[in-house]
């Protein structure tokens, strides 16, 4: 028995998410999840932020909550990786929320796409182990989103070029050789995450609605790896990439989306 052969359709499990966090009063239907504490500082520093819930993940992490407009949000910095990403999202969901945008960066398996570029996946290349607990093995190599048309419309109104693709998603970060990337990139992928098909897999299985984009950092489609601006963003692009958030999470907070 692989991984690939673990789901089960059963609801509840031994550990429950329900079980450890329950409903907070007044918490945000729509949470923002970024992967980048300087955009939690950008957060904090931009909009009125206060703490309205707690997680712990090895720390304490804060779910900021704040308001713009007639638009009430949440914000949560979480951490690399399917497996914690999806744990933290289910016990988002087990206080209250119910529509995610997360939004963190990428490497391009296409030299073409410049750094900073920002970038909506269409569907996930299935190469982690955490989608197949939510998701069975017979529905594919790809995790399709249904999101991504309002995730995608709503950047180009605000007049940002996105680029729409399938992005491969991966747990093995330093294990993405030459010959798995020729095949993904012969499939239509044009990026490399490491949360993208998990946490659509995750969000179909519980019900909820999650929305991604993705912004562009380091190369791997070159001689050499090329880190471009990997740890070094400028403050006036962390703060698009929050703004762009904030856009797509109080567009989708007043129902506008109906995918």
């Amino acid at each position: 028995m692989s991984i690939i052969d673990t789901f089960d359709p059963e609801r509840r499990a031994v550990l429950n998410p329900e079980d450890v966090y329950k409903p907070v009063e007044g918490f945000p239907d729509t949470v923002l999840v970024t992967f980048s504490k300087k955009i939690i500082d950008i957060a904090l520093e931009m909009y009125e932020c206060s703490p309205c819930a707690w997680l712990y993940a090895g720390e304490k992490v804060p779910v900021y909550c704040f308001e713009t407009g007639n638009c009430r949000l949440g914000i949560i910095r979480t951490h690399m990786g399917a497996p914690m990403t999806v744990a933290l999202m289910e016990e988002l969901i087990a206080m209250g929320g119910r529509q995610f945008v997360f939004f963190g960066s990428c490497g391009t398996l296409d030299a073409s796409i410049p750094a900073g570029h920002l970038i909506v996946p269409e569907a996930a290349y299935r190469d982690e182990g955490t989608s197949y607990h939510y998701m069975p093995a017979s529905a594919g190599d790809f995790v399709n989103i249904p999101t991504a048309e309002t995730t995608a419309g709503t950047i180009e109104d605000m007049g940002i070029p996105v680029i729409r693709t399938k992005v491969w998603t991966t747990d093995g970060l330093y294990r993405e050789t030459r010959a798995n990337m020729a095949k993904r990139v012969a499939e239509g992928c044009r990026v490399v995450d490491m949360e993208c098909s998990a946490i659509m897999a995750a969000a179909a299985f519980r019900g909820v609605r999650t929305y991604q984009f993705l912004y562009a950092e380091d190369n791997l489609d070159a001689v050499e790896w090329d880190p471009r601006t990997m740890g070094r963003v400028p403050a006036s692009a962390s703060e698009l990439y929050l703004r762009t958030a904030v856009e797509t999470g109080c567009r989708v907070n007043v129902g506008k989306d109906n995918f």
